[in-house]
């Protein structure tokens, strides 16, 4: 299992959420190219990029996006937010990342993630937010009233590059994740597993890695220290 950071944008910092609420910011890194390059020093490869203004409709964070797509050769980037048409998956892509993440729209029209997934096979993560069992969107504003085990079927014969899901009940609060969700989508799915929401300690990365996900995601606990980097970096980046 990789340990992945994440690089959340808005107004062109890089930020760190509470509960994924925007009125509770708790971290701002005013160049985003400072955060990977100090993740980068301690050996992580792999990242997690989100434009928070896009996921809302309240901007674009695609200069900053292009600048840490282009900074190394060789580094793997999965970006999202606001991803909600396949002019906007083709951009995404086009500026160098490895997977372009889809909630929202992949949620609300299974016709067209479909059509997006077959035409770029392997390159398509679907971001399933979780608030208990019901997967919101609109950047965790809105309800769909469905139950992440009815999304996990809708899912499964998609050739999708993995599904990254999100505990929203559990993001930024440091207070660990939600494991039986995390193995129950394992379990279920075939494809890739990319866990996120409360990574708070290596025991957390490592009960992850025993219930099968290939990857999860850190923001809150790296940013404040309370994850180790250079611990984390050793065993699992």
């Amino acid at each position: 299992m990789i340990a992945i950071p994440a690089i959340d944008l808005r107004e062109g910092a890089c930020v760190q959420l509470v509960g994924g609420s925007y009125a509770d910011e708790r971290v701002r890194v005013k160049d985003p190219l400072d955060a990977l390059k100090r993740w980068r020093s301690y050996g992580f490869k792999t990242f997690h990029v989100v434009d928070l203004d896009a996921a809302l409709g309240k901007g674009s964070n695609e200069g900053p996006i292009g600048k840490l797509l282009a900074h190394e050769p060789g580094l793997t980037f999965s970006v999202g937010g606001g991803v909600r048409s396949t002019a906007k998956v083709e951009s995404v892509l086009a500026l160098g990342a490895s997977y372009v993440v889809v909630g929202t729209k992949a949620i609300e029209d299974a016709e067209w993630l479909r059509e997006v997934a077959e035409r770029y096979p392997g390159r398509v993560v679907v971001a399933a937010d979780v608030k208990g069992r019901e997967v919101v969107t609109r950047g965790w504003t809105a309800g769909s009233s469905l139950d992440i085990a009815n999304v996990l079927k809708t899912l499964e014969p998609l050739p999708l590059g993995g599904l990254l899901v999100t505990a929203v009940h559990k993001e930024g609060q440091m207070e660990g994740v939600d494991l039986p969700l995390m193995e129950e989508v394992a379990r279920s799915s075939r494809h890739p597993l990319f866990a996120s929401g409360g990574v708070t300690t290596v025991e957390d990365l490592r009960a992850l890695g025993r219930v099968g996900a290939f990857g999860a995601v850190i923001g809150m606990a790296l940013y404040t220290g309370k994850l180790d980097a250079t611990e984390v970096a050793r065993e699992f980046a």
